[in-house]
């Protein structure tokens, strides 16, 4: 039995309430990073913008186009242009990734086609590879990295709700996916979208990076009155599939 406020601090503002302290420790590992700091959010997207910048450079030099290569130059200022600090605030990061994103995306698509995403993708992920720390908590490691990826969009997630994610295989779902919103506030305030979906790029994405962490990814797509989801596993089992694909 749990003492709960109930809008006050005085006695006749307090009741007597039973408190479920195993849904209080569920809830903390189904969305731990609801309170993420700021300064850690910042250095989240900054880790991602590398990613995909230091990913694209990779692939590049992997095609050895080197007539692109002015271009490149001029867009990887483009995409540094108005450099925050580092103590800037993560909303500012955040505009910057998703500007170099949208550009870099843009400058694939019309050299090579939608067909190289997964190319640049994987390519990224070698970069994640080393990158990105190693928590020693096998499977889960990679899935909470989708975790935190969601939570800085806002989106509405939870683990598996079965057990908690482990070192053999871990899974989470994403309930709604704030990704969605924000390209179509971008959209609507002039940004230049390339992709039709999000999708097309991310499912290659964060398939790549549980793949470049030693574990096989599996993924569906989902539809529904919450909106546009997904849902992912990173297993160290074998699987007969390594990637499924679809929407629910």
């Amino acid at each position: 039995m749990g003492v709960v406020p109930e809008g006050g601090t005085g006695p006749d503002r307090v009741a007597l309430l039973p408190v479920d302290r195993d849904q209080e420790r569920q809830e903390r590992w189904r969305s731990p990073y609801r309170s993420m700091p700021d300064g850690e959010r910042s250095a989240l997207w900054r880790r991602r913008l590398h990613e995909a910048e230091a990913g694209l450079t990779r692939y590049l030099v992997s095609l050895g186009d080197q007539p692109q290569l002015a271009e490149w130059f001029a867009l990887q200022g483009e995409i540094f242009a108005d450099l925050p600090d580092g103590s800037a605030p993560s909303a500012q990061w955040q505009r910057l990734f998703f500007r170099g994103q949208a550009l870099m995306e843009r400058f694939l698509v019309r050299h090579y086609g939608e067909q190289v995403l997964a190319a640049w993708a994987a390519s990224n992920a070698e970069v994640h590879r080393t990158v990105e720390p190693d928590h020693g908590r096998g499977a889960a490691d990679p899935i909470h990295r989708i975790a935190r990826q969601a939570e800085l969009y806002g989106s509405d997630y939870e683990f598996d709700d079965a057990r908690p994610p482990g070192p053999q295989q871990a899974a989470l779902t994403i309930t709604h996916c704030a990704i969605w919103d924000y390209r179509e506030q971008a959209r609507r305030s002039g940004v230049t979208i390339t992709l039709a979906s999000p999708c097309t790029y991310c499912t290659h994405a964060l398939s790549a990076n549980i793949r470049a962490k030693g574990f096989r990814p599996a993924h569906r797509l989902l539809s529904g009155p919450t909106g546009h989801g997904c849902h992912w596993e990173a297993s160290a089992e074998e699987r007969e599939n390594d990637e499924t694909t679809g929407a629910a």
